[in-house]
């Protein structure tokens, strides 16, 4: 039963490495678990259905953040940004993947959108990239450090959420700690990532890269991109429009709600005119609908490994072969946060599946309580780079791959898996240790 895990996950991460579709991939990892947990196969896929409900809130906050996306695009407010990155940037490779990883961080924070601006901002970017001769994995890997590294370090917006959800876990459990403690020890882990960055950009994917013409124009995928350049009154009205929207969701802790009144306002202030109401929504389900709908599959397959008892067993047995040796105990459980995240592609769900297990081990081995913070939010946090099934691997394989020249897997997942998880679980793992 503690090989369940280990042999679904090797098995999606294989299938996904072969070019196999990411859905795809993820069911016959899940169907596989199911049958290795003693279901039936039409006992596994019942299992995996009725669990896709547990990702309904976030697909459903993705369907309409596209939507809003949409509707900010249409004020042509995102080209401005676009033409000034284009002018002032021309030639500055690493400076521009270094604002790229900058404009990404602030969609966690001050303008809560997630993913949904990249469809938005980065297909109009793409000749830019290819005139520059700029790598797209290392554009991938910039987006998704502004996709992952500010709910580490930051604790506002997304990071208050995955601060708060460590924070439940821990206290829930038997451990004494406060939220800024939980912050504190996601310091060290965060600065793994940053490191992980310079790295990939300064390094690793500092070299051109010649990408061939397939045919396809990418300056296609924004329809308004030669309109609209200077700034006037309807982009100030979107301005308000996002910052109500913002609003809304701190006040609500709701994407829903903060992307409801978001578009609501767009429609208000007439910047998006009624009769475009369809096509907007549309747009924003075709943008943001396959992302959405792989978080659906694998909030599923996350119910079959927890309900199945595959995580407990994969805990248990590695937790009976550690004894108190704190490096060893902190390095296998970061293995484990690992595999699960890298299954169910969400670190904010894994961490309500592990803290229960972990915490009291833990304790028992001598971890003070904001070690076992920094363990249990590392353990969380790793894989979500990565993971084929991650909104932070999905989101910019949305934007780079609009012209049909990038590749999910090599190009996302691989180059963020090794630029991001080797550093955060170093620093994750030095963090458990001298905390």
């Amino acid at each position: 039963m503690e090989w369940v895990v280990v042999v679904s996950v090797l098995l999606m991460v294989i299938l996904s490495l072969l070019r196999v579709n990411v859905i795809l991939s993820i069911i016959i990892a899940a169907i596989v678990a199911g049958v290795m947990s003693g279901l039936n196969i039409v006992e596994a896929v019942e299992m995996l259905v009725s669990g896709m409900g547990g990702q309904a809130n976030t697909a459903l906050s993705y369907v309409l953040l596209g939507a809003f996306a949409v509707a900010i695009s249409y004020t042509g407010i995102t080209n401005i940004l676009v033409k000034y990155l284009i002018r002032i940037m021309s030639g500055k490779k690493t400076t521009l993947l270094l604002v790229i990883a900058g404009v990404a961080s602030l969609s966690q924070n001050v303008v809560p959108v997630h993913i949904a601006f990249i469809p938005i901002l980065i297909p109009p970017l793409l000749t830019l990239f290819d005139r520059m001769q700029v790598d797209r994995r290392g554009v991938a890997v910039a987006l998704t450090f502004g996709l992952q590294a500010p709910y580490i370090l930051i604790p506002a917006g997304f990071g208050l959420i995955f601060h708060r959800i460590i924070y439940d876990g821990l206290v829930q459990n038997g451990a004494t700690i406060t939220m800024g403690e939980v912050a504190k020890s996601m310091i060290i882990p965060g600065l793994g990532m940053i490191v992980g960055l310079l790295i990939a950009l300064f390094i690793t994917y500092r070299k051109d890269k010649e990408y061939t013409s397939n045919g396809q124009d990418a300056t296609l995928y924004n329809e308004k991109q030669s309109a609209d350049i200077s700034f006037n009154l309807k982009h100030l009205l979107t301005v308000f429009a996002i910052v109500g929207a913002l609003i809304a969701q701190i006040i609500s802790g709701s994407l829903i709600i903060g992307a409801l009144i978001g578009l609501g306002l767009m429609f208000l202030f007439f910047v998006v005119p009624f009769s475009k109401g369809d096509k907007i929504i549309s747009d924003g389900v075709g943008m943001m609908g396959s992302i959405a709908f792989v978080m659906l599959v694998a909030s599923g397959y996350g119910t079959i490994l927890k309900d199945t008892g595959a995580v407990d067993a994969l805990v248990e047995a590695s937790s009976g072969y550690l004894g108190n040796n704190k490096a060893l105990i902190a390095f296998v459980l970061l293995l484990v946060g690992l595999l699960i995240t890298m299954g169910i592609g969400s670190s904010f769900g894994t961490i309500p599946i592990i803290a229960a297990l972990f915490v009291p081990i833990c304790l028992s081995a001598g971890f003070s309580p904001i070690a076992t913070a920094a363990l249990i939010g590392t353990a969380g946090a790793l894989g979500d780079a990565g993971s084929p099934a991650s909104d932070s691997t999905l989101g910019p394989t949305s934007g780079l791959n609009a012209d049909g020249k990038h590749n999910h897997i090599w190009d996302t997942c691989v180059p963020t898996f090794t630029h991001f998880n080797i550093p955060l679980f170093l620093f994750g793992w030095m963090a458990a240790l001298f905390l």
